[in-house]
């Protein structure tokens, strides 16, 4: 589990193909305290470390993670952000996330506003019933808030110390990128599929989630 506080911004050195993908990471997070098998979030997918260098780590991705995330954009020289598994005990700065990618959109928008840059990124639909306005999201793993709701997108402001620390500020319009929706959303809604309204707990309605905000609206 992580939190979306990207720790790093490494560099791909190497991609090898075949019935497994290979990628090779450059970094400056502290590797001595790396260990074999440990997790990492790449962009937002969480990997395992198979080996690693003196500089660098090596992820191996599967057909279903590349089908499902960006990762098979990659090419020597992509800059990616990185974060350690976060540990128990930890302070929660961002929210909490899987490193599991729901799916990838694409950026539609960008402007500035004062020092802030704005983002907007499509919603696809089968997300739709995870976002809310001041919610949580991961982009390319970074815990980000949904500033507003935009028909078929959502909208973010990036401040400037978001835009040092991750690689979301050289996203140019029509860049893909990784997204993981809020865990809550996802376990009330599984929830209430399986038990349906009026159920035990009957005052825990799809309704009443909606008007709390959580869900799809009635």
């Amino acid at each position: 589990m992580f939190t979306g506080l990207i720790e790093d911004i490494g560099r791909v050195s190497g991609v090898r193909t075949g019935r497994i993908t290979r990628l090779e990471v450059e970094t400056a997070l502290e590797l001595a305290e790396v260990t074999l098998g440990e997790s990492i979030a790449v962009d937002g997918c969480c990997l395992t470390v198979v080996k690693k260098t003196e500089r660098s780590l090596v992820f191996e991705a599967t057909e279903e993670t590349l089908r499902r995330t960006t990762l098979g954009d990659y090419a020597p020289g992509t800059r990616v952000n990185l974060e350690r598994a976060m540990a128990l005990g930890d302070r929660l700065g961002g929210h909490l996330v899987l490193g599991h990618v729901d799916a990838t959109s694409k950026v539609v928008r960008t402007w500035s506003e004062g020092a802030a840059l704005g983002l907007e990124i499509a919603l696809p639909q089968a997300l739709a019933a995870y976002f809310i306005e001041k919610g949580s999201v991961t982009v390319d793993g970074v815990s980000l808030t949904v500033n507003r709701l935009s028909g078929a997108g959502f909208e973010l402001m990036l401040i400037p110390e978001t835009r040092t620390r991750t690689t979301l500020g050289e996203k140019p319009v029509g860049a893909r990128v990784n997204l993981e929706a809020d865990l809550i959303g996802k376990y009330v809604e599984r929830m209430m599929s399986v038990r349906g309204p009026g159920t035990a707990s009957g005052s825990l309605t799809e309704e009443a989630i909606a008007r709390a905000g959580f869900g799809r609206k009635p």
